[in-house]
């Protein structure tokens, strides 16, 4: 990509948030109300947005139904996903920052960096495939490692698991997880699901430690199975 002719930050944005909500759709478009809320903007700013996203020929948009992204558009969304999931993980290997810290600063960082020194970032962490908090990182050619994962509101249960990602990165949510040890790469086994409580009752790692967890939270822990 062209340093000389980056898009706008906002055009960034707008083009990342409505790759995340497209591919959590069932339709693979993004509602207006959706973008509009993930940005925070009123419906009718998000619309005007959108609209000169497809007069660029980065995105399709039908009023009444949503938007989706072109393919000039997706390949934009990775591209700055890339940027960002590399920019968090230099943040937690190289700079030391907590994983709960780092997306605020990506936020910053990820319109402003060169692919020069993006690229220079990827060589120096030895090309990492996920972020700290387990999002997969695309790579230089705009693909994305696809791995199905299970949440651990869903997961069955005396099976072994390893946590691989974390949806929510809110600050207080990801410092409850590294309090509890439930970071990327932790081991849990499912020891019973409470239909009353709403609520899944795991052990942790090779302990006898037992952890009893809200279905909601359990829902933004991603896991796979355990070779």
């Amino acid at each position: 990509m062209n340093a000389d002719r980056m898009p706008s930050a906002t055009v960034e944005d707008y083009i990342k948030h409505i790759y995340a909500l497209a591919e959590a759709s069932d339709n693979g478009e993004a509602s207006m109300g959706r973008v509009a809320e993930a940005l925070g903007v009123v419906p009718g700013t998000a619309t005007t947005m959108v609209k000169a996203l497809a007069d660029a020929g980065l995105a399709h948009y039908s009023p009444r139904v949503g938007v989706q992204l072109t393919p000039q558009g997706r390949a934009l969304a990775l591209h700055v996903l890339r940027r960002h999931r590399l920019i968090e993980q230099f943040l937690v290997e190289v700079l030391g920052f907590d994983w709960a810290e780092v997306h605020e600063e990506a936020e910053l960082l990820e319109h402003v960096i060169s692919d020069r020194l993006l690229e220079r970032i990827d060589q120096r962490l030895g090309h990492p495939t996920e972020d700290p908090h387990g999002d997969p990182i695309p790579n230089a050619e705009g693909e994305l490692p696809k791995d199905p994962l299970e949440s651990l509101a869903d997961c069955a249960a005396e099976i072994p698991y390893e946590v691989a990602r974390v949806s929510d990165q809110e600050i207080a949510f990801l410092h409850y997880l590294a309090e509890t040890g439930l970071n990327p790469g932790s081991q849990i086994v499912v020891t019973s699901r409470s239909t009353g409580a709403d609520a899944v009752t795991f052990r942790l790692g090779a302990s006898e430690k037992s952890i009893t967890m809200g279905n909601s939270a359990a829902a933004k822990i991603l896991v796979r199975p355990r070779a």
